[in-house]
């Protein structure tokens, strides 16, 4: 009890995390609330929506989706959808699978901006501006340019969740089967104290969620306890949502054909990334 009334504000949060951030972004105003009470209202906000969007079944025969990658376990769909000036801003989602990994590690791996020049190829330089809890930062990144466009550059915050009681009300699971759910959403974000890196330069305007659910694979042992429960016996199930507007005009057709390439070598890239990380590791807890 007297190390529980010690902990600072910010244990008490990685405490929490393994109940729902999702309610604690809005319960602990003594911590979510001052001069950034209203940032975290929005993260709560988006976060719902994307969580429902990830959640929600895609409708091809409907025709509101387009599958344009079947490979294996990976499918990714996309939605044309246009703004002024024709600029195309296509919602997109991904469906996948990776086996002997936990939908956590998945997730903690995506969050940590320490980690991001690792895994993704397309950045010159990340740099997070503020960390408003140890399960939100405000990063901002610049990408590497592809001639002839512009340089581009993101500045968004991301926010890493639990969402295990929100997605064990979701049918489709069988009893016992899900073992744990974490989500990362990004958002992005203006601030006056964070200039274009070059008058020429063009910020991107993003909204990504990567959903991860640890299940039980078929046939493993539901009785098992969790702390017996080893790589062999589960999966990470992915679902990927985004939506991008580049910033500045850019051709439709080459927008789409720039997303069909790389949003499939992202994923595929990623996945392997973590498999190569959590390869010779134990499983641990939280899954």
């Amino acid at each position: 009890m007297e190390n529980d009334q010690q902990q600072s504000p910010e244990d008490q949060i990685s405490a929490e995390a393994a109940i729902n951030l999702l309610a604690v972004t809005t319960t602990h105003q003594h911590i979510f609330g001052g001069r950034n009470g209203a940032l975290f209202a929005e993260i709560r906000r988006i976060a719902e929506q994307q969580l429902e969007h990830a959640l929600a079944p895609v409708d091809v025969a409907g025709g509101k989706w387009e599958l344009f990658v079947k490979d294996g376990e990976l499918r990714m769909y996309s939605r044309e959808l246009e703004v002024e000036n024709g600029i195309a801003v296509d919602p997109l989602k991904a469906l996948h699978v990776i086996e002997g990994v936990s939908a956590h590690e998945f997730i903690d791996l995506f969050f940590r901006p320490e980690l991001k020049k690792e895994w993704d190829d397309t950045l010159e330089l990340g740099k997070v501006v503020e960390t408003l809890s140890p399960h939100t930062a405000v990063i901002h990144q610049i990408h590497r340019r592809v001639w002839p466009a512009a340089q581009r550059e993101s500045l968004f915050w991301s926010q890493r969740l639990n969402v295990l009681s929100e997605c064990s009300s979701v049918t489709g699971h069988v009893p016992g089967e899900l073992l744990g759910a974490w989500m990362v959403c990004n958002q992005s974000v203006e601030r006056d104290d964070v200039p274009l890196s070059d008058p020429s330069a063009v910020r991107v305007r993003l909204t990504i969620a990567m959903l991860c659910r640890t299940v039980l694979k078929p046939g493993a042992d539901r009785t098992k306890p969790r702390e017996q429960i080893t790589r062999e016996d589960i999966r990470c199930n992915i679902t990927y949502v985004a939506q991008i507007h580049p910033g500045g005009w850019v051709p439709k057709i080459g927008i789409r054909q720039i997303y069909k390439r790389e949003y499939p070598k992202f994923l595929r890239s990623f996945s392997k990334y973590v498999l190569d990380k959590m390869n010779g590791t134990a499983l641990a807890l939280p899954l």
